[in-house]
């Protein structure tokens, strides 16, 4: 039975009467939990009971708040639909807060660590070291002292001191989508050996700067900021953010003021070089700080209602005392360019009346919320008069100018606020209302965004018509890393994940070619946002899969908006080194390859089979070149046997891809063999020809490849008697060598066949006059839209007709033909099919793994589950793919493989 104060209390049932008892309860308060939530908002400014990493790992309070658990979006194998994963416990965090209710949990900017704060104030922080459902703990809440006075108020971590590729907007040009990419530069503080960083404002008015050091060890230091009286060191609230002129700090104190500081910390010494790390722990790097003269006090007041600040009479509004600070926030406008901000960051404080104080108080009723606005301003220094009078010996004295804060125009809300932030790297202003409603904003100017007002210009997915319904309620929101989904706590303190929607143009039986333009453009901003500053995207791809039909292509269109929209030069038919370094490549082919993932029982569709083909294709050659050039470097320690290991699967995986895809050929050859001396049949009968063989040694990029993995093959042979190896990684080495020994097909067989082909592309593009500006469209109609240009086809005819019949005398074409390629995962046949529902392939190393019971055959390997031989099985939440063993391993050359292939 609940209690008589609960929120949600129904007087009716309780006394059996039929009609109500008229006790003039106000309707909002029947939103379970409300009053508690607003009480939290106003007493604590930091009371964040959930959290969505820029990684993807989602953090939240329990509802006992004495435990952190952790969820992830996921790939499910048996239906390949996106779901929540289930609860991991954060299990340091119970042992490090012994008891102390927990508060605050809050990521840093890059998504990484995580600092979780309790009830006294005491902060312990844990990082993803591995994987986003295991985290290590970095620092101790041991090391702060229990005291009600170092409540948190408000926090900040530092900035990564990186720059990285960052986009404007999205703007139609002559009927097509241009984007708009710059460089954007970070905002300091940044710690001088690019450790973590935490500042936090105290209750009792401290400002504390918990650091790590080089060696791992943390560190704080700690001042008071400059009050004028005892009382304005009760603080409730505090907001902090970076700018280039130091960090801005506002307070709100328990008397109604808000302060403003500006805050500088300086290192000594400023630069570190890593090779010090040896030194004593007194040379580390040491902080201090330093504050600005430039504090603003300003009381706070709402005006009894809306209209009283209209009033003709010229009579000051009396101000409604019931309203109470529940939300300090500094907003900063998104970088639109490499230079920086170009306006003044605003305050922001959310003003609200209690749940239940209108009733008690009629006199002085008002809106649930306010919106009440500074905007951060310089001002001339005014000086008095008398001052000219007096002689200096300086004849050319500058006052420097205040920083003075003017309250901008109100903004009355119907609703409780309860949740502000901003989305979609600082594009939007969210902002969610008890009923679970969320509105968006313009931080530049506080425009409401409400749908395409602007249908040629595309600077959010708020902007451009995405919306999020109320079928969910919830008073804790965090929203994802492109703010296109975000996770709710219910009433019961479980977590619920709601989504973006769009109509994507069609609305009311209508079709608006402009609006789906609109989302689809916005969609491909968001998702180069995400490349650009290298966070994960998996949230934009739970949104495609579930509202983007693969049947009326409008994946495809996205897809083809992403190459554009992104620097990808498709054309590799000159041989390019950096392929294998490229930024953005592994991120599109990623998500190709996603989009048409089924589920672990079906083959991929024929579309995203291709750049899963071409990704494996990519790590095969990023190990070889990693372990030719770690031997080249003269390393002191010998290649270990994992990696040897993982390099043997790698060629025995690569050798039966190449045996397939010659195989593949060697059938079409003879298959058009009837219509090889009429070109327009030829051509017919290309069109109705799936060939995922074809399009792979057609594809410049997936052929660059290939040249990588022969190159690196031939040089593991030659490079055998060179390489000092013991034990078990001589046996891993040999193994290798014997396995290139009995290929039915040598090396530089494959290599003659690959420079064929180049040869036949090269020559149809000269004939065609296609110069390097016209090559990139084929080559993209060849890896986005899986399907052979018109200018190749005169290619495929060359291959089939010369390049392969040369070939003939020097393949053991039987053996080839009775290969077992079903293991590769790529084929359609009942063979390959099979084998997927019964065994596994490890996706590194390239390993089948043993055949699992019936009983787990039809179960999902989670992340960290063991196997029935205790194997530790980690699976990728994305391709759903197995790695097997220890991760990170331990050996440098194993570690290095792991790193480069992310």
């Amino acid at each position: 039975m609940p209690m008589i104060m609960d929120d949600d209390i129904n007087v009716d049932d309780l006394f059996g009467e039929p009609a109500s008892l008229g006790l003039g309860l106000p309707a909002n308060i029947s939103v379970k939990g409300l009053a508690q939530r607003l009480d939290e908002m106003r007493l604590l400014g930091c009371c964040q009971k959930i959290a969505w990493s820029k990684q993807g790992c989602i953090a939240y309070i329990t509802p006992d708040s004495l435990r952190v658990n952790l969820r992830h979006l996921e790939c499910r194998p048996s239906d390949g639909k996106w779901v929540l994963s289930d609860d991991t416990p954060l299990l340091p965090v119970t042992e490090a807060h012994t008891g102390h209710p927990i508060i605050h949990v809050c990521w840093n900017e890059v998504g990484s660590e995580l600092a979780v704060v309790d009830s006294s104030g005491r902060v312990s922080i844990y990082n993803i070291a591995i994987a986003l459902n295991s985290l290590g703990g970095l620092r101790q809440a041991a090391f702060d002292t229990d005291d009600d006075g170092a409540q948190i108020v408000g926090m900040m971590w530092l900035n990564v001191q990186r720059s990285v590729h960052a986009f404007n907007q999205a703007a139609k040009v002559q009927g097509r989508w241009a984007y708009s990419p710059f460089r954007r530069r970070p905002i300091p503080p940044f710690h001088p050996a690019g450790k973590a960083g935490l500042i936090c404002i105290t209750r009792s008015g401290i400002i504390r700067f918990l650091y790590q050091n080089p060696d791992g060890r943390w560190a704080e230091i700690s001042a008071e900021l400059k009050n004028t009286s005892y009382s304005d060191r009760l603080l409730t609230h505090a907001a902090l953010v970076a700018t280039p002129g130091g960090i801005l700090v506002v307070t709100h104190s328990a008397c109604q003021k808000i302060c403003f500081y500006r805050v500088q910390i300086n290192w000594t010494p400023a630069q570190w070089d890593p090779s010090q790390l040896k030194q004593a722990p007194a040379q580390f790097p040491t902080p201090s700080f330093r504050f600005m003269h430039s504090k603003v006090e300003v009381p706070c007041s709402i005006p009894m209602n809306r209209g009283a600040s209209e009033n003709s009479e010229g009579i000051a509004p009396s101000t409604n005392t019931l309203y109470s600070l529940t939300r300090l926030d500094i907003v900063l406008a998104a970088h639109d360019n490499s230079a920086g901000m170009a306006s003044n960051p605003w305050i922001v404080g959310i003003f609200s009346i209690p749940s239940h104080a209108t009733a008690d108080h009629p006199q002085q009723q008002g809106p649930p919320s306010v919106i009440v606005r500074w905007q951060l301003e310089s001002a001339p220094q005014l000086i008095h008069q008398k001052f000219d009078e007096v002689s200096s010996k300086k004849s050319n004295t500058q006052v420097k100018p205040k920083a003075v804060l003017r309250r901008l125009e109100d903004i009355f809300s119907d609703k409780y606020i309860v949740s502000v932030e901003q989305t979609e790297y600082g594009n939007v202003l969210a902002l969610t209302y008890d009923d679970s409603s969320i509105a968006f904003y313009d931080p530049k100017t506080m425009a409401v965004f409400n749908g395409v007002n602007d249908s040629d210009t595309v600077t959010s997915l708020a902007q451009a018509g995405f919306h999020y319904t109320t079928e969910l309620t919830g008073l804790n929101i965090s929203f994802s890393p492109s703010g296109c989904n975000a996770v709710m706590l219910d009433s019961e303190g479980q977590v619920q994940l709601r989504c973006m929607e769009h109509s994507y143009g069609a609305e009311s039986g209508l079709y608006d070619e402009n609006k789906f333009s609109a989302a689809v453009s916005s969609l491909t901003l968001a998702f180069c946002r995400a490349c650009g500053a290298e966070i994960n995207s998996d949230d934009l791809l739970l949104i495609l899969r579930r509202q983007l039909s693969p049947v009326l292509e409008a994946q495809s269109t996205f897809i083809n908006e992403v190459y554009r929209a992104l620097p990808i030069n498709c054309n590799f038919t000159q041989e390019n080194d950096k392929l294998m370094s490229h930024q953005y490549l592994p991120k599109c082919l990623s998500i190709q390859a996603a989009l048409g993932y089924q589920n672990k029982y079906k083959p991929r569709s024929f579309s995203s089979n291709i750049p899963w083909a071409i990704l494996q294709l990519r790590h095969a050659s990023v190990l070889y070149a990693l372990f030719l050039q770690y031997n080249k470097g003269g390393q002191t320690e010998p290649p270990d046997p994992e990696a040897l290991r993982i390099l043997l699967g790698n060629t025995k995986w690569t050798l039966d891809f190449l045996h397939c895809v010659l195989n593949a050929l060697l059938n079409l050859s003879d298959d058009f063999e009837s219509v090889s001396s009429d070109q327009e049949a030829f051509a017919q009968k290309l069109k109705s020809t799936n060939s995922l063989p074809l399009i792979i040694i057609l594809s410049s990029m997936s052929r660059a490849f290939l040249r990588f993995i022969c190159r690196g093959l031939r040089g593991m042979y030659a490079g055998y008697t060179a390489v000092p190896l013991v034990g078990d990684a001589r046996v891993y080495y040999s193994e290798i060598c014997q396995t290139l020994d009995t290929s039915p097909v040598r090396i530089d067989v494959y290599e003659k066949f690959v420079a064929g082909v180049d040869s036949a592309v090269r020559h149809v593009y000269q004939g065609a006059g296609f110069g390097d500006a016209e090559r990139p469209g084929p080559e993209r109609e060849l890896l986005v839209n899986s399907r052979i240009p018109p200018v190749l086809v005169t290619a495929v005819t060359t291959i089939l007709r010369q390049t392969i019949p040369v070939l003939k005398p020097e393949i053991d074409r039987m053996a080839i033909y009775m290969g077992d390629y079903s293991w590769l995962g790529l084929g359609t046949d009942r063979r390959t099919e099979m084998y997927r529902r019964t065994r596994t392939v490890d996706i590194v190393k390239k390993i089948p793994l043993r055949t699992l019971t019936p009983s787990a055959a039809g179960e999902d390997n989670h992340e960290g589950k063991q196997n029935s031989q205790g194997q530790l099985r980690r699976r990728c939440v994305r391709c759903c793919e197995v790695l097997c063993g220890a991760y990170p391993p331990r050996p440098l050359l194993s570690f290095r493989m792991m790193y480069k292939l992310g």
